[in-house]
């Protein structure tokens, strides 16, 4: 019996590790993304404060940090399976939306915009892109985690009809 127990929990725990591992990097990674460049004797800086979309996926990267951190004392309770699915939906949701903005952002930083006449930034501000680059993959890892973890709660509660008892 224990074992059974064992084999449903035991995935969950380490996809919930690496997913917590995977928003605590994007979020340090993104954080410290700091670099300056001058341009026409004018020095201008390149932070992750200057733009509402990188502050958005710092603040939903840092809530999937403490939610990770927090449901891993939970989900081995059986009262708390149907709160988890529900709460693992809206977090893989709000994940996929910061890291679809920051995309979209990060377009317009190495590639530009002709028709708006905006220039690409990545050329001066190097180091700026790469760490947002980095932020990216450990946040879309993180958000590929989740999404596995909501397909696994899915399966054990389809598999266990018992556990949605009202």
């Amino acid at each position: 019996m224990i074992f059974k127990v064992m084999k449903k929990w035991v995935p969950v725990l380490l996809l919930r590790l690496l997913a917590l591992g995977g928003t605590v990097a994007a979020t340090i990674v993104m954080v410290t993304t700091n670099d300056s460049s001058e341009l026409f004797g004018l020095t201008f800086e390149a932070k992750f404060t200057n733009s509402p979309t990188l502050i958005y996926f710092v603040v939903v990267n840092a809530i999937a940090s403490g939610y990770s951190l927090i449901v891993l004392f939970f989900s081995s309770k059986k009262w708390a399976r149907r709160i988890l699915l529900v709460s693992d939906t809206i977090m893989t949701l709000l994940l996929d939306s910061s890291i679809s903005a920051c995309l979209a952002l990060a377009q317009v930083g190495k590639q530009g915009n002709n028709h708006a006449g905006w220039l690409p930034i990545c050329g001066q501000v190097s180091e700026f892109c790469d760490h947002v680059e980095g932020a990216l993959i450990a946040g879309f890892a993180a958000s590929l985690l989740y999404f596995l973890l909501l397909l696994y709660s899915f399966y054990n509660v389809l598999i266990n009809l018992d556990t949605l008892k009202i």
